[in-house]
This record gives structure tokens, C-alpha cells and sequence, in this order.
């Protein structure tokens, strides 16, 4: 949710909302629908019983969620910093 609204989403949106807020806009690689939608059932679950997850759900879902702000934040920059350097030279 955070990172959808810090991309322009507007605040108070569904989990699902936000997710299709990023698919939309390109922000999920194409082959990350799926783990995304994961995630939001796991989360869902989560919401609605009290019952704890494997470490190995949470490994997954740590693995995505880092994957994900690396595709969003970080390779951006790393691009950015690219393109000055090449018109640098």
C-alpha cells in the first residue's frame, strides 16, 4: 500500500486497489501479477484468522517484497545515474 501511494495512488484504497494501481502503471514486472496476488491472499488470510505462517510463506514473501522495491526504487536510480555518466563522457 505505502509504495503504490508514494507512486501516486491515492490513500484509502483497497489492498486490492493498490495492487492493481501498480500493475496498471507498470510498476509490477509482468510476471509479478501472480506473486502479488499471493501475497494479498496471504495478507487477506492474515486479516481475517489468527493463524501464523511458515517461515517459509514469510522467506517468499520477504524475497518478492525486496525484489519489488529493488525493480521500483533502486534500478531507477541505478539507471539514472547511468544515463549522467554517458553524457558526462
Amino acid at each position: 500500500m505505502n509504495i503504490s501511494v508514494s507512486e501516486g495512488a491515492k490513500e484509502g484504497a483497497s489492498f486490492g486497489q493498490y495492487v492493481t494501481y501498480l500493475e496498471e502503471n507498470n510498476y509490477i514486472p509482468p510476471n509479478g501479477k501472480k506473486w502479488v496476488d499471493s501475497i494479498r491472499k496471504l495478507g487477506n488470510e492474515a486479516n481475517h484468522k489468527i493463524e501464523f505462517k511458515t517461515p517459509q510463506e514469510a522467506e517468499r514473501i520477504l524475497k518478492f517484497t525486496e525484489m519489488l522495491l529493488r525493480f521500483i526504487y533502486e534500478l531507477p536510480g541505478i539507471m539514472e545515474e547511468t544515463e549522467i555518466q554517458t553524457e558526462n563522457e
